[in-house]
Formats: C-alpha cells, structure tokens, sequence
C-alpha cells in the first residue's frame, strides 16, 4: 500500500512559525520583560497567567534572561520568547533555554537565518518601507514596529501597511494603556508589545500582585477594542 507522504522539515518548521504568530495574535498583547533576577521568572509567569495573559518577551538585557526562560519555558504554560536578540549566538543561547520565538529592535539578516535554522519565529524590527521590504524578501509575514512612539506611531504604520498587502506589525515602545486602541484598532497589527503590565520596579520589588492586577486591566481594555470576551 502506498503511504502519503509525511510533510518535509521545513514545512514543518513554517506550520511551527505560524502556529506561534496566530497565538500571538490571539492574545493581542505581549508583555516585554526585563528580569535582573532569574529567581523571579516563575512567580512573574503565574502572575502574568493569573492575569489572563500567559505571554512573555524576556529581554536579553540582563545575564539572567536565559535562566529566566528556561524557568518560564518549564513550566508549559506559557508562550516565552527572547528579546532585544543581536547576535546568532544569542539566538542559540535563546533557543537552548526554550524560547519559541525572537524578537530584535532591527532587522539582521543573520540573525533571521539562524531562526529559521532553529525553526523559531523571527520578529525584526521595521520601521521603514526598505526594512519591510527586506524582511519580506527573507520570507517573513510579521515585524516588529519599533519603537513604535518616535517612529511615527499608528499613523506611520497604517501608511507603511498599504504597499505590504499581508504584512503585519508587532509596535512596541511607547505604547500604553493610553494609546493601545490606536494600534490595536488596525487591521494590519497583530499584537502590541509593551512593558506597562510588567514595571521593572514592581518586579524587582516581588510586587507581583500589582502585576497581576496591570496585567488583567490589559488584557480587558484589550478585548474591549477588538470586540473579544
């Protein structure tokens, strides 16, 4: 009897990719971390899943972001990926600890390609139409838009989103609870990045009540603007 065949690796790694933007997507917010104690990761993870976002973007500014990945990857329950990734080194390093996606403030196209030779989602920053252009050429659907506030903000991305049919854009940097509706609102954004919801100084202090009271406020005047329960 003759078998279908099974999909290749890559197709499999491109349903992978896109598994992971469409949660992303779904959840419509992305709290960007910044941990200076890796010993806070996991009580920072129940407050963000506590809080109806079970999301994280731990940034590589600190020592202790792979430690504090593979304690939030561990625990299954939360879709944890690297940010503020430079290098391929730190893509390796990031992908090691569990992290299923990595984001960059710009676009490097060798920090793309070792993403892709993990099979991890990329998301560069773009905030020009020949950095759009050149993460489409890479093969990517979605960048990051940053930092979003001195950047021209939504109207910038709006324009931006009218030549790219398909692109979407991930704006982070400046972004609050005070203009989240004029992102969330377009249809070309399919999450927003912000740090609101995770205060550093409220992280550092072990305030993790506050941060799940940001958190839940969040993710409710998010599903008031996109009409979701």
């Amino acid at each position: 009897m003759r078998h279908l065949s099974k999909n290749s690796p890559k197709e499999m790694c491109v349903e992978m990719a896109d598994d992971i933007l469409e949660r992303l997507a779904a959840h419509r917010l992305v709290p960007v971390v910044v941990l200076d104690d890796a010993a806070d990761a996991v009580p920072l993870a129940s407050a963000l899943v506590e809080g109806g976002l079970p999301v994280a973007e731990v940034t590589f500014r600190t020592a202790a972001a792979p430690e504090a990945i593979r304690a939030i990857a561990d625990r299954g329950d939360v879709l944890v990926g690297a940010g503020t990734v430079l290098t391929p080194a730190q893509v390796d390093a990031a992908v090691a600890a569990g992290a299923s996606y990595i984001v960059s403030p710009g676009i490097s196209r060798a920090v793309v390609e070792r993403c892709a030779e993990h099979g991890v989602v990329a998301l560069p920053g773009a905030v020009t139409a020949s950095e759009v252009q050149t993460a489409i050429e890479l093969g990517l659907t979605t960048v990051k838009f940053f930092p979003a506030g001195t950047s021209g903000g939504a109207p910038a991305i709006s324009a931006l989103a009218a030549p790219f049919a398909g692109i979407r854009f991930v704006p982070t940097g400046g972004v609050s609870a005070k203009n989240l509706a004029d992102y969330l609102t377009l249809p070309c954004v399919a999450a927003v990045g912000g740090s609101w919801m995770v205060p550093r100084d409220r992280v550092r202090a072990g305030d993790f009540a506050t941060v799940k009271t940001l958190t839940a406020e969040a993710v409710a005047l998010a599903a008031s603007l996109t009409g979701r329960n």
